[in-house]
């Protein structure tokens, strides 16, 4: 060093500076390949592990910064397999406690409950900053759903509802055909599914019944009002009770219809009716499950268009029952397929699809006869596998940096516009004695006009009931 015009001071600070730029080397640099540094893992906590809570944690986890750390199930027998899955993470039966006592471990949190604990759970893990996706439909009432929407914009943190063919290629390619005017204006839209295959249209079950030893009947029931265990509800049929789930709209409704959401120019409807099916206990002795779900409906939204060019009108049937065949489908051509279908009717023409599959064009001939359009809407990567590992991409980054396929600033409005289904279906199935004790009559066998900006039907007041859950003393939002 006495030989070199370098001072001792200069070379000091070189050599600082030199290991300065050590230090800053990416950890997966000096992790070698495929190693994820702590800083840039997304650490994951699963709030209803079984069943599609076990799939979704399964997405999730397929993404090399997910790391699952914790889950979370009121029943021990659907946790096994999430157990087995991601054994060194830590259980709980109570979502609330594993918040509380973990959430600096937390960054994000997926949601796969019954449907009436879903904004409960969502709500109290956006209010600690964490991350959430949730499975669909996002919430169990109308209320809900505009909460969550508001809370995702207060607290800042990346959404994504569960309906995962919002990821799939083939409602871009949906848009790509109507963005390009190939059908002209949309005014009509029917969207079907063979839902229910659970038990709907029934009397509630009877009689008192064990619980299992490894089940938090307590828990849950959450928000709900309590009733007595019954194996009936436990672990899928759920779905068929108001109490607990939304029926064939929720479970595929926040399928089918994402794509006249994700592609016209609609929000939130301003009326809507409905029909269903009826049940008889005797002879002539209309039920009245209150309870149960029908077994099939029809239901009929109106939207007005965003672009001011008038009114889009959207037909939703389930239970199997479907539209009327399109005069160009040819006799041998398939209408959907098993899970259900939409068709999208223009001032040019129509598009048909099944709702996991490429669209066409009708008659089908077209598909030949036209230019289609090149891609132009940004596809992602996997698609519906794709819907799992996007989020947690975007959780990643933070709040703001990506577009999500489903975040709350859609889902929330869609679901509002799905649940207004329920709410007709509810609405409808009321009944009142009439003034001289003889006989019924059904107010809300008529159409409901709803007021979105304020959530209120302003023409029946009893519908309005629909709107907001009652929760259970000792849960809130």
């Amino acid at each position: 060093m006495s030989d070199s015009p370098v001072s001792r001071r200069s070379f000091l600070r070189t050599m600082g500076l030199a290991t300065a730029a050590v230090t800053i080397v990416p950890r997966h640099v000096l992790g070698g390949k495929g190693f994820i540094a702590p800083s840039d893992t997304v650490y994951i906590a699963g709030i209803g592990v079984g069943g599609k809570g076990e799939s979704d944690l399964t997405g999730v986890a397929a993404h090399p910064k997910a790391k699952v750390v914790f889950l979370c199930d009121v029943d021990d027998r659907q946790a096994v397999e999430s157990k087995k899955n991601f054994p060194n993470a830590k259980y709980y039966k109570d979502f609330r406690v594993m918040l509380d006592k973990e959430g600096k471990g937390i960054d994000a949190v997926t949601v796969s409950t019954t449907d009436h604990t879903h904004a409960v759970a969502a709500m109290a893990a956006m209010q600690r900053g964490k991350h959430v996706y949730v499975q669909k439909p996002l919430t169990h009432d109308i209320y809900e759903a505009r909460m969550l929407t508001e809370a995702a914009r207060k607290y800042k943190v990346v959404t994504q509802m569960g309906n995962q063919y919002a990821s799939a290629d083939h409602v871009r390619t949906a848009k790509e055909y109507v963005d390009a005017g190939l059908i002209g204006d949309v005014h009509t839209v029917y969207a079907w599914t063979n839902r229910p295959v659970w038990p709907q249209g029934i009397a509630a079950p009877q009689g008192k019944h064990k619980i299992p030893k490894e089940v938090d009947w307590d828990l849950w029931i959450g928000p709900a009002k309590f009733i007595d265990y019954n194996p009936a509800y436990l672990p899928f049929n759920w779905r068929g009770w108001w109490d607990f789930g939304t029926g064939a709209l929720g479970d595929m409704g926040c399928h089918i219809m994402d794509a006249a959401f994700r592609i016209l120019p609609i929000d939130f409807p301003s009326e809507v009716e409905c029909s269903t099916t009826t049940a008889w206990q005797g002879f002539f002795d209309e039920a009245n499950f209150v309870e149960s779900c029908p077994s099939s409906s029809i239901i009929h939204l109106k939207f007005p268009r965003k672009d001011g060019k008038g009114d889009i009108s959207l037909t939703w049937m389930d239970g199997g029952l479907l539209p009327k065949r399109p005069q160009e489908l040819l006799p041998d051509e398939k209408l959907g397929d098993w899970d259900g279908g939409y068709i999208f009717e223009g001032t040019k023409g129509k598009l048909m699809s099944n709702y996991n599959m490429a669209p066409t064009l009708l008659p089908t001939a077209r598909m030949k006869e036209v230019t289609l359009p090149s891609p132009t809407t940004p596809r992602i990567a996997g698609a519906e596998a794709g819907h799992y590992t996007q989020w947690v991409e975007a959780c990643s980054r933070g709040y703001g940096e990506m577009q999500l396929s489903s975040g709350f600033e859609f889902a929330g409005p869609f679901t509002e516009a799905v649940l207004m289904g329920n709410l007709a279906i509810r609405s409808y199935g009321q009944r009142k004695m009439n003034a001289d004790g003889k006989g019924f009559t059904y107010p809300g066998r008529k159409k409901l006009l709803w007021d979105a900006k304020n959530m209120k039907i302003t023409n029946f007041d009893e519908a309005n009931a629909f709107v907001k859950s009652n929760y259970r003393t000792g849960w809130t939002l």
